[in-house]
């Protein structure tokens, strides 16, 4: 099963996802439910990390604007 879902994501959807794990984990290790609860959370650079996935799985790796 795992094998048929990553051939069906391309690379921003997986790196994205891996990205998805580590921030969950950092939720879990410092008991929040939101990173906004955060006190890292401007200066966080998993979080940056997370929205740049998040931009590039959107926009997979292209400069400029995409659609919704």
């Amino acid at each position: 099963m795992q094998e048929t879902l990553n051939q069906q994501l391309d690379k921003f959807e997986l790196h994205l996802n891996e990205i998805i794990v580590k921030l969950q984990n950092c939720q879990i290790d410092k008991n929040i439910q939101s990173c906004s609860s955060c006190e890292h959370y401007f200066k966080c650079e998993l979080r940056t990390d997370y929205v740049k996935s998040v931009y590039n799985s959107m926009s997979k790796g292209d400069t400029g604007g995409f659609e919704f």
